[in-house]
């Protein structure tokens, strides 16, 4: 018999050290072909019901509504809520059994608690449908287990993590209990307590199984008019262009016939890229091997809950009256060769890489050393470049799905996903914020860059079980996109982040440069480590949550912009024309506001979905067409709009107008000029008199008032100038080519430089924009959102007769009043707050904390969340103000004040010049 204390003694053997640190292998990938002897630790599998040689299980329809493509938990989840939700003509194919590919294998762990609101909502409904609807609706029982969960912490920094969880789930009222070492001792006798800091134990937290949930689901969706075929693979997906030239998804083919449908919904796993390729999709995943290994019986484990130890990389899964033991390792295999004829299949397991883990495992529960090993489980798994699943329609088909990427995760987000996913198929649309998940949230130019795929993939599997920390950048996948000013900022101590494959200014060190190095995975693959790596010590110095060591440089850049002048470099930022004869009509159907009142003006405006909720907020400058064609003045006929947008969210903004356009048959086109154009942003009190000496026009508040723009001269180059300002300051944005960037950037500089100018970043950004009240897509501001909930009613033409995409909506709710509101917290004690924190009002938890900083200017941490009224009516503005507040970090609460208005200058008049 094979003990887990024997894997380590093999281990020393081969000289590869087990604690994790520094750990070499021997190859960069392996070709282990698939085994017949090992086995998962399941009283049943749908392989034994797997016939050989056969075709399809039922004769395949001539054409669908949507047709699935995997029958694993994402593909079994989705064609459930699609029958739920009413479609019925819909279609599953899995080329070989239920469950074959990844899910079979799957551990099947649920934990209710995560750093994001979305995803606990996503795990509540998953939890809720295989715990209670589906044995309601069908009879049987699913095989879930509720033993619950128990996270280790052996430090203050991740009991602090995990204190954050807490705050969050009270919101969502999940049971959780920070335990001590006496108190974990108690609940786990097995456990060894003594280099504990503390637990998070959640009560309600278990266990699923693979095959009773996906046989459920597909009885249950199947007793509602859907069809699941199995042993029926997918030769290829017949994708037509239509009368516009946009290309939608036409037929799926298979050697047994083919399916007309309008969609194709991609939940093959591991093989969803292959499945992509069919239909010139790029779907970016990479398949590693991914393991844990299932002991003998342990005496008194029995009723144990699952744990999470994650600085040791590991999990113990309760198995009866026996654990799995498996994690996440830094040197994990990729799987080169994806076999299409894999199925129900495992790999030998490498114990040069699982056996990092087994240290761990023995340290928590010192029985498992004299355990014996009753199987060992390695199977594929697909994984992403930020550990998140693939979802929505692709940019570049219509009607192609994505449900697939789930990082080992497809079993517990699953249900969630499904629903979600269901809506977005049946509505365009999910009812939740999913842009987390959304395949736009990153960039056309990576989706197909290998490179950035397999670093970045590595980088969050390695990195899974790392504590989440506020600042945190990825060191895997940079320097794909750099802007015009990269190597001069660089020079002059930026510190970069990593936004949508670009390098944005984060912080200027005082130390000087900090390049970002090629990506060594972490000393894996026989990987060189870097010697002295300044940009990974600066990172790791702000593993913290209290404030960050750069905090008072962090200041200096605020306190500049607010007292005298400062530069951004604003270039990563989407830029996008929208021009042609039906130009104008989209712009009244795209934007809320008024874009077309008269060439000259620059408009805040949002973008919306049929909800009324926000798909983008931007400016929108309407043009003329200019005397030359450049990347400033583009050349066309109609109407014209320049539109500059988040750079984070780039792809987003550019899918969704071109959804709207295609969907509505506009005459007119999206030009992409984000590389082509620079931007520089000089905001501050001292701003028009440093800028009078490098712009050709006068800047007067007459002559070039607040929200305009005009063609200048820069330095000899002309530049669109926009008084705009995203810090609440006086300030203009010069957008520049790309060619001239650095000579503008350098005028302006010296120019400045007897007026105190300063280098300024992101980190800035945040804090005075925060401290103004300005939203941040995808923060205090989402899909979910309406401009009326979040304080932007003054972006809606909702006065004119002008119809918008939203309208309807908003004017209903308008009538009936908000469900939730948008509301400013300050803090009087000196205290960081990050976002997740739960808001308390009157003794009741209300909502939590999108998005936290600390204001320099009123020396004040501020804190914006969205607030619900305990009794479901509207939440007024009266009820804001008549309640007493504290907000709950790290399970522990402070006071808080309300506000209803910016507290940094409420009227507004630094923007306009008034100081």
């Amino acid at each position: 018999m094979a003990y887990l204390s024997s894997a380590v003694r093999t281990a020393a053997s081969r000289q590869v050290p087990v604690s994790g640190r520094n750990i070499r292998l021997r190859c960069f990938s392996s070709g282990a072909g698939q085994t017949t002897e090992k086995s998962v630790p399941y009283h049943k599998t749908l392989k034994e019901e797997s016939p050989q040689g056969q075709g399809p299980t039922r004769p395949l329809p001539k054409s669908a509504d949507v047709v699935v493509v995997g029958g694993g938990s994402l593909g079994c989840q989705t064609i459930y809520h699609l029958a739920r939700m009413g479609v019925s003509n819909v279609v599953l194919l899995e080329r070989d059994r239920l469950t074959s590919g990844t899910t079979w294998h799957t551990a099947g762990l649920l934990w209710q608690l995560r750093p994001s609101d979305v995803e606990v909502e996503l795990l509540a409904h998953t939890r809720n449908v295989v715990s209670k609807d589906l044995e309601e609706e069908t009879g049987l029982h699913t095989g879930w287990i509720q033993n619950g969960g128990l996270f280790i912490a052996s430090n203050k920094q991740r009991l602090d993590e995990y204190k954050r969880l807490m705050s969050l789930g009270k919101v969502y009222g999940i049971e959780s209990y920070v335990l001590s070492p006496a108190e974990t001792k108690d609940l786990y006798p097995l456990m060894n307590v003594d280099d504990l800091y503390g637990t998070l134990y959640v009560p309600k937290d278990g266990t699923m199984d693979p095959a009773g949930t996906c046989t459920t689901l597909t009885r249950a969706a199947t007793a509602r008019g859907a069809s699941v075929i199995e042993n029926c693979p997918v030769t290829g997906v017949q994708v037509r262009a239509d009368d516009l030239g946009v290309q939608r998804v036409a037929a799926v083919e298979t050697n047994y016939g083919t399916i007309q449908t309008p969609c194709v919904v991609n939940c093959a796993g591991v093989w969803a890229r292959a499945l992509g390729q069919m239909a010139g999709v790029n779907v970016p995943l990479v398949a590693m091997h991914h393991a844990y290994v299932v002991t003998e019986r342990i005496e008194g484990v029995q009723n144990m809950p699952n744990v999470r130890d994650h600085d040791a990389s590991v999990y113990l899964r309760l198995q009866g009256d026996a654990l799995s033991v498996g994690g996440y390792e830094s040197n994990p295999i990729f799987w080169e060769e994806v076999s299409e004829k894999f199925a129900f299949g495992l790999f030998d397991l490498d114990w040069d890489v699982f056996m990092q883990h087994i240290e761990g495992a023995i340290n928590r529960v010192p029985v498992l050393e004299k355990t014996g090993i009753k199987s060992t489980v390695c199977g594929p798994e697909s994984f992403t470049a930020d550990h998140k699943p693939l979802m929505g329609e692709v940019p570049e088909v219509r009607g192609f799905f994505l449900g697939c990427g789930f990082n080992s995760a497809g079993m517990m987000l699953g249900g969630g996903c499904g629903k979600e996913l269901a809506h977005w198929i049946i509505h365009g649309r999910p009812e939740k914020d999913m842009y987390g998940y959304d395949i736009r949230r990153f960039h056309r130019s990576l989706t197909a860059n290998n490179r950035w795929i397999r670093e970045r993939s590595h980088e969050s599997y390695a990195k899974n079980y790392s504590v989440v920390f506020p600042y945190d950048e990825p060191l895997a996948g940079r320097n794909m996109r750099k802007d015009p000013l990269h190597e001069e900022l660089l020079q002059q101590g930026c510190v970069y982040q990593e936004r949508h494959g670009w390098e944005r200014p984060g912080w200027f060190n005082p130390r000087g440069a900090a390049p970002v190095l090629d990506y060594n995975y972490y000393g894996a693959y026989n990987q060189k480590p870097h010697g002295s790596y300044l940009y990974n010590q600066l990172l790791g110095d702000e593993y913290t949550f209290d404030f960050p060591p750069h905090h008072d440089i962090i200041k200096n850049e605020c306190l500049t912009c607010r007292n005298a002048l400062a530069v951004f470099d604003m270039s990563y930022f989407g830029k996008f024309y929208l021009v042609g004869p039906d130009a104008r009509k989209a712009a009244d159907w795209l934007f809320t506001a008024d874009v077309s009142k008269s060439p000259g003006l620059t408009v805040y405006t949002c973008m919306l979905n049929k909800r009324g909720g926000v798909e983008s907020d931007l400016t929108v400058s309407q043009i003329s067409p200019g005397p030359q064609v450049s990347s400033l003045t583009p050349a066309f006929e109609g109407d014209g709009y320049y539109l500059a947008v988040g750079g984070a969210v780039a792809q987003h903004n550019w899918s969704h107008i071109a959804t709207v356009l295609q969907d509505m048959g506009l005459q007119c086109k999206l030009v992409d000029c984000s590389e082509e154009l620079g931007m520089i942003s000089i905001q501050g009190p001292s701003s028009r008199m440093v800028l009078q000496e490098v712009l050709d026009a006068d800047l007067s508040n007459e002559a070039f008032p607040f929200s305009s723009h005009k063609l200048v001269k820069a330095a000899g180059c002309t530049v669109r100038a926009m008084r705009l300002s995203f810090v609440g300051e006086m300030g203009w944005e010069l957008h520049v080519p790309k060619q001239d960037c650095v000579r503008v950037y350098r005028a302006v500089m010296k120019a400045g430089a007897g007026h105190g100018i300063t280098n300024a970043g992101y980190r800035a950004i945040d804090s005075l924009s925060i401290e103004k009240g300005y939203r941040h897509w995808h923060a205090d501001l989402r899909s979910d959102d309406t401009p009326l909930e979040a304080g932007l009613a003054f972006t809606c033409k909702l006065k004119s007769s002008i119809p918008f995409l939203g309208r309807g909506a908003l004017e209903t709710q308008k009538a009936t009043g908000v469900l939730q509101r948008l509301v400013c917290f300050t803090i009087d004690e000196k205290v960081p707050m990050f976002g997740l924190e739960a808001i308390w009002r009157n003794g009741k938890v209300v909502g939590h904390i999108r998005r936290a900083d600390f204001g320099f200017a009123i020396n004040k941490t501020i804190a914006y969340g969205y607030i619900r009224n305990p009794d479901g009516g509207p939440v007024s503005l009266e009820f804001v103000k008549s309640g007493e507040y504290m907000l709950e970090r790290m399970g522990a609460t402070y006071p808080a004040t309300a506000h209803t208005k910016s507290p940094f200058d409420p009227e507004n008049k630094r923007v306009k010049g008034i100081y």
